[in-house]
């Protein structure tokens, strides 16, 4: 009896992930208005004009837990680009990939975004599909540059979405360890207190951006990751 209960749950199981993986395949891409983000684009292009970017570079592309990061604080060594455009999803960045990733060939790229995705009420599935849609713009002109994705974050101020930021990190973290050019960097452990929920002293009074403490956490996971694509040459 106990046996054939266990078989019927697991099967039900089965057909549950079955589910999600038929209707994440089903999904197609999130569309990015094209009349966004001119301002943020035109102040990049101006950086640019200002100042040739580097050379060989990682690129830190996103959403404003990037567009915030102090990078030569963090990284003072790293020759590193930043092009973080606050309040952007995925999408945005997928529209944009051109003019924010690939006009500079970077040898990396370091990538955070979703959370916005997730709080503007898109499925686990959706963020998904919308990764895998950046990751195929990036690779038309970028086959052999390595992505790595910064899973998304939990925070104070968003902690009641924490079961699809989850399953969004899980499914992308499930297509990084398929592919040798994609790397999944899970914050999460560092960023939960002994209560398994995030810890305050990390954030900004919004309870969503995180402080320079919070940035240390990362700093320690990325580090790392860093060095072992320190010999990486750009495209």
């Amino acid at each position: 009896m106990r046996r054939a209960a266990a078989l019927k749950f697991f099967a039900g199981f089965l057909l549950v992930g079955a589910s999600m993986a038929s209707r994440s395949h089903a999904l197609e891409p999130s569309a990015s208005d094209p009349a966004a983000w001119k301002a943020e684009m035109q102040a990049f292009e101006k950086l640019d004009a200002d100042k040739a970017p580097p050379e060989n570079a990682v690129l830190f592309v996103g959403s404003s837990s990037i567009r915030l990061w102090d990078l030569a604080k963090s990284f003072p060594e790293l020759v590193a680009i930043n092009r973080g455009f606050g309040g952007s999803q995925i999408c945005d960045s997928t529209l944009r990939a051109d003019e924010l990733v690939v006009k500079y060939r970077p040898r990396l790229i370091v990538f955070y975004a979703g959370d916005n995705d997730v709080n503007s009420g898109k499925s686990a599935e959706q963020v998904h599909v919308d990764f895998a849609a950046f990751v195929a713009k990036v690779r038309k002109s970028l086959p052999k540059t390595r992505i790595v994705f910064i899973s998304i974050k939990p925070s104070i101020s968003r902690w009641d979405q924490r079961d699809t930021q989850r399953e969004a990190n899980r499914l992308i973290a499930a297509d990084c360890e398929k592919d040798e050019t994609l790397e999944f960097v899970d914050v999460w452990p560092v960023m939960l207190g002994e209560n398994s929920e995030p810890r305050p002293e990390i954030f900004q009074p919004d309870r969503l951006h995180m402080n320079d403490e919070g940035y240390k956490l990362w700093v320690e996971l990325l580090g790392p990751v860093l060095t072992r694509n320190s010999s990486a040459v750009a495209p």
